[in-house]
């Protein structure tokens, strides 16, 4: 998928995440995921998100639907703007109860430290399919019928 080049405005990222606008809205000027591509900048402007930022968003929506709290996703965040590299979306977060922890190579490493519950396994990669369909089902026009690609809308 050729998505380098691709932007997306608050109300279609948020159609494409599964989110409403307000937690979209919310969730920039509060700084968890800001848009790379452009920030609002005062009443009337707009925001527009890159391919990336709609991975980024997409992985917040699944942490808090997994039950974690907002304050230990921005933790998440913040741990995984500091010390990983790599593409987001090659990692594994482990979720226990409230704790997060991040599988990197053959270590677990605790991103939130707190609390006790039962595993359960986030794959980040999981974050791109659900995107990259939402994607095609709702902007059809995107996608090439040999290669799928998505291209500049709006």
């Amino acid at each position: 998928m050729n998505t380098k080049v691709s932007t997306f405005s608050g109300t279609q990222a948020s159609k494409i995440v599964g989110i409403t606008y307000r937690q979209i809205d919310y969730w920039a000027r509060t700084g968890l995921v800001r848009p790379s591509i452009t920030d609002a900048t005062g009443s009337g402007s707009r925001r527009h998100y890159s391919y990336r930022n709609l991975l980024e968003l997409r992985m917040v929506k699944s942490l808090l639907d997994a039950g974690i709290k907002l304050e230990s996703v921005r933790e998440v965040f913040n741990y995984l703007a500091r010390n990983t590299q790599a593409d987001i979306t090659s990692a594994h977060l482990v979720i226990s109860g409230s704790s997060v922890l991040l599988c990197d190579g053959d270590e677990l490493v605790d991103v939130v430290r707190r609390g006790q519950g039962v595993l359960n396994l986030l794959p980040l990669a999981q974050v791109k399919t659900e995107v990259d369909g939402q994607l095609i089902a709702l902007y059809p026009e995107l996608a090439q019928p040999s290669d799928i690609r998505i291209r500049k809308i709006g």
